[in-house]
């Protein structure tokens, strides 16, 4: 409801960036552009200084920004509390999520929840779980879903379920005939592993360690961040890799891949973090309660062909 200038001139000075604010907003930078200068015409004053790689506020922007704070803070609120009385929830909601949620349980998530509120319009941003952890953090994000356990002091956190992580490799890797497997079976082998940032390299480099297996011992053939990517180059022989048992249902079913346990068992959490705000929309609430109850549900069916 606020007006659109204010809500994008906030962005950007929120951001530093035209084109940060652009990503944030969904929209193009051109359209970003377009919307400032409107708003600079409005108040026939320059509002933002251009330079140097970053925008700054000038001193009308200063207090441009400081009133648009608090007028779209009275708009959300506006907007959630009409909404609480109608009780028809709707408009958007920013989501970010890891690569494995956004694959491979967030489609019945989203299913179930737009069947119960089809005016509300997702719109998802996919990250490894340390970038969406810090976007949730810095209120770009409404809600965020990831495979690490938070400690950010600007996120509130809920526990909702787990997922094995299991080694994957070709079926007739050397590794796939095993029933399980320890650290120190796995040194020797090519490892095709995860980028920075990305929870289960994390979670697998912890693994190691406390196996007493520095990771550096592991020859890697790979660094990746698709797990799509991580997936074909196990079912083509190139490696071991170590994934989400979500992640990989498919793949076994069909014999391209084969999975076997970690010993001691390893898991990764699925949590739901939202920003830790004193006021919230009952929108973002509404979608956390659900995300959070059927993350726990999906986690519950049996795995099949392990």
């Amino acid at each position: 409801m606020a007006d659109r200038r204010l809500q994008v001139f906030h962005a950007v000075a929120r951001q530093g960036s035209f084109t940060r604010a652009a990503e944030h907003l969904f929209m193009t930078q051109p359209a970003v552009t377009f919307q400032i200068k409107q708003l600079e015409e409005h108040f026939n004053t320059r509002l933002l200084d251009r330079g140097h790689g970053r925008v700054g506020l000038t001193p009308a922007g200063e207090i441009v920004y400081a009133y648009a704070e608090r007028i779209l803070g009275l708009s959300d609120e506006l907007e959630a509390r009409v909404s609480e009385l109608t009780d028809e929830l709707a408009g958007t909601l920013a989501i970010g999520t890891s690569t494995t949620i956004a694959a491979y349980w967030l489609p019945r998530l989203l299913e179930g929840f737009r069947r119960r509120y089809p005016r509300v319009i997702p719109r998802v941003v996919v990250g490894n779980s340390q970038l969406t952890e810090e976007r949730v953090a810095a209120r770009e994000l409404d809600v965020g879903l990831i495979e690490i356990v938070t400690d950010l002091p600007g996120v509130e956190r809920r526990s909702a379920a787990r997922d094995q992580l299991l080694v994957i490799c070709h079926p007739a890797h050397p590794l796939a005939r095993a029933g399980q497997l320890r650290p120190r079976d796995l040194v020797g082998h090519s490892f095709i592993t995860r980028d920075p940032g990305n929870a289960i390299r994390d979670l697998a480099e912890e693994f190691f360690r406390e196996g007493g297996v520095e990771p550096e011992e592991l020859p890697v053939c790979a660094e990746l961040g698709s797990l799509a990517t991580v997936k074909h180059l196990a079912a083509e022989g190139a490696g071991f890799a170590i994934a989400s048992s979500a992640a990989i249902q498919r793949d076994i079913r069909e014999g391209r891949l084969v999975a076997v346990p970690l010993d001691p068992p390893l898991y990764t959490p699925l949590e739901v973090i939202l920003p830790r705000d004193k006021f919230r929309s009952r929108l973002i609430t509404a979608f956390a309660d659900h995300a959070t109850e059927m993350l726990a549900e999906l986690a519950t069916e049996p795995l099949k062909n392990l």
